[in-house]
């Protein structure tokens, strides 16, 4: 009986397992890198929550996007290394994430006043100095 219970459940958690793994497959992710002029990357990474991370969690709601994980290097590195605010994002799949329109639908209801949205995003951008888009995947360490 014990042979055939513990027999079960590794059974189980095999299949569980493969479940997950099936699902995860097509997920892509892409972590956005930004480099803030000295000085503004508080006022970037508020602009960036007020303006952009609602839309984000729209897209989540929807199961466009699985997470959103966003962080900020608690040390400092050399000017050529440095990043001031990297963005984790999870997308359903590749086509999703290369959708440009993804977001624009949540756009009007969320910010009333389209105009103000540019001017704070167009003034978010102005305080980069650079940034990049990498897309990773996770690995299986045995």
């Amino acid at each position: 009986m014990k042979k055939y219970l513990l027999l079960s459940i590794l059974l189980l958690s095999l299949i569980s397992l493969q479940a997950q793994t099936k699902n995860s497959v097509d997920y892509f992710t892409v972590e956005n890198y930004y480099k803030v002029k000295w000085g503004f990357a508080d006022e970037f990474i508020h602009l960036w929550t007020v303006n952009h991370y609602p839309l984000l969690k729209k897209a989540i709601e929807k199961a466009d996007i699985i997470s959103v994980t966003a962080s900020k290097p608690k040390l400092h590195s050399s000017e050529d290394s440095r990043w001031d605010f990297r963005v984790t994002i999870v997308f359903k799949n590749a086509a999703l994430a290369f959708d440009e329109n993804l977001t624009v639908p949540y756009k009007k209801a969320l910010y009333p006043d389209l105009d103000k949205l540019t001017k704070d995003e167009q003034h978010r951008f102005e305080l980069l100095v650079a940034h990049w888009d990498i897309e990773t995947e996770n690995i299986v360490v045995p």
